[in-house]
């Protein structure tokens, strides 16, 4: 019926009990770099207040084409009068995990930064960035903004508003680099305590989507090992093996038990919509578990 208000997709992916294992954006690397103001539908090139959408083009190009992911960051609640140019460069690869951390005086600046982050120094806080892109989806602003506030006030200094992260159905949506913790429906529990427990070294599967640097097929393997043995741990159950049939996957983790072998099923959904502004329903992958050994 013409004029119906459409439910948004965060509300009807609960619904439809959406599962969010196995569904983090992919990014072994990462530059985060702070836009202070408002953003358009895509930050760096429908935000003409902020960075002229020439420059804003040049930076994504040049940050892609050398195989990094890139989001626009900004502080929670009321713009400072004198605009900041802060970044960060992320390695979120296991066992490899660094974050630098630099500013500086415009955003052309942006434009000739090492890459390698070695324009700054290397930063020992994390970064926790939520999504809070009301002009990408509006999801990301009711939801995403109630998650970035009650974080900003238990940790201030490592909480950043974020551009998009990908997986709106699941806003609000939440990274902490480097390990490149994603997360999903973070408004929908203590948001703080995931960073709380992030301090600690331990996870949340719960809310967890998986780790960025990670196959999809390892971040759900990762999954169904947590919820059977309730291994919270950050460092744990890394991959030893990773192999690829027709429609399965079979994934040995490093558990501590020994090598824990991790049978699964690749599936596809019904068709929904992904996203609050998608007009065409799509399909995702969905990982299900058919068996977990010792091997």
């Amino acid at each position: 019926m013409s004029g119906t208000r459409r439910i948004p997709c965060s509300d009807q992916s609960v619904r439809r009990g959406d599962p969010m294992y196995g569904t983090a954006s992919a990014g072994s690397s990462w530059l985060l770099l702070e836009l202070p103001g408002g953003w358009g539908p895509s930050a760096f090139l429908q935000s003409p207040a902020v960075i002229d959408p020439d420059l804003g083009r040049a930076i994504v190009r040049r940050v892609e084409a050398a195989g990094m992911r890139i989001a626009a960051i900004r502080r929670h609640g009321r713009r400072s009068a004198t605009a900041r140019w802060r970044w960060f460069v992320a390695r979120a690869g296991l066992g490899d995990e660094a974050l630098y951390a630099g500013e500086v005086d415009g955003p052309h600046g942006y434009l000739d930064l090492a890459l390698d982050g070695s324009d700054g120094s290397p930063c020992t806080d994390p970064v926790v960035a939520v999504c809070a892109h009301g002009r990408h989806d509006q999801c990301c602003a009711v939801r995403g903004r109630g998650a970035i506030a009650a974080i900003t006030a238990a940790y201030p200094e490592v909480a950043w508003e974020c551009s998009h992260l990908g997986g709106d159905r699941f806003a609000a949506t939440m990274l902490i680099l480097p390990e490149g913790l994603c997360y999903g429906r973070v408004d929908s529990t203590d948001a703080a305590e995931l960073v709380r427990l992030y301090l600690d070294g331990r996870l949340d599967n719960r809310y967890l989507r998986g780790r960025t640097s990670l196959p999809h097929a390892v971040q759900a393997a990762q999954y169904f090992a947590r919820e059977k043995y309730g291994d919270d741990r950050i460092a744990s159950l890394a991959p030893l093996t990773v192999e690829r049939g027709d429609n399965s996957h079979r994934v040995v983790l490093d558990s501590e038990a020994g090598p824990l072998e991790v049978t699964l099923e690749e599936g596809w959904s019904e068709p929904l919509l992904s996203q609050c502004h998608a007009k065409v329903p799509g399909r995702v992958r969905i990982f299900s578990l058919v068996s977990m050994s010792p091997v």
